[in-house]
């Protein structure tokens, strides 16, 4: 991390916006949501975790902890994916 970075005050008024109406804030550059957009949405109930050890080729382990600090919830995420494409 920059050592700057956390002397960077935020510069917005948060009294102008904690004063703000919905009827204030601008919304004119949010597409509307699709019907497409609805089809592919899904809703889905956080599940307790299990740690399993798997083994994993290094390469991939290197990239997915290049992605950040939660790469764990990142590979967990990806596999879920991977099993919801491919049930039956």
């Amino acid at each position: 991390m920059n050592e700057n970075a956390m002397n960077n005050t935020s510069k917005t008024s948060w009294d102008r916006v904690d004063a703000m109406t919905e009827a204030d804030i601008d919304t004119s550059d949010i597409p509307p949501l699709t019907a497409e957009f609805s089809s592919k949405s899904q809703w889905w109930k956080p599940i307790i975790s299990l740690n399993v050890p798997i083994q994993i080729d290094p390469d991939t382990l290197d990239w997915f902890q290049s992605q950040g600090e939660n790469y764990e919830q990142k590979m967990a995420a990806a596999l879920r994916i991977y099993a919801n494409a491919h049930r039956a």
